[in-house]
């Protein structure tokens, strides 16, 4: 993970903005969420967007692969081609993404890794 990636911190839906120009963001989670955002370089609202498709694919699905298969494709449809999302509980990555197209949050458990790159 490059510098920038690093630089996110935890929080509830709270964002270090990578430059002064950027405010932090704080929205509401549905009562029993915990949300925590481990990792971004990805506008607030995008983030909080993403963190509102996780949530619906969280209630829709019980299996991790059908979660991040909804949230890639809601985010490819949204933001264009090409997406990629882990879901789960335990697993390591370094990846290479596209500037300000990258999140890495835990939404109770589970842990969703979401960036653009190709």
């Amino acid at each position: 993970m490059g510098d920038e990636a690093k630089k996110g911190f935890a929080g509830a839906l709270m964002v270090k903005p990578k430059s002064e120009d950027r405010k932090p963001s704080s929205a509401a989670v549905p009562l029993g969420k915990k949300v925590i955002i481990k990792s971004a370089d990805m506008l607030p609202d995008m983030q909080k967007e993403a963190i509102d498709i996780a949530i619906g694919a969280f209630e829709k699905n019980n299996v991790e692969k059908d979660v991040a298969e909804l949230i890639k494709k809601e985010f490819d449809k949204k933001h264009g081609p090409t997406w990629h999302c882990i879901v789960g509980r335990n697993f390591g990555s370094y990846v290479t993404h596209e500037t300000n197209h990258f999140v890495y949050f835990y939404l109770d458990q589970k842990a969703v890794l979401l960036f653009k790159s190709g």
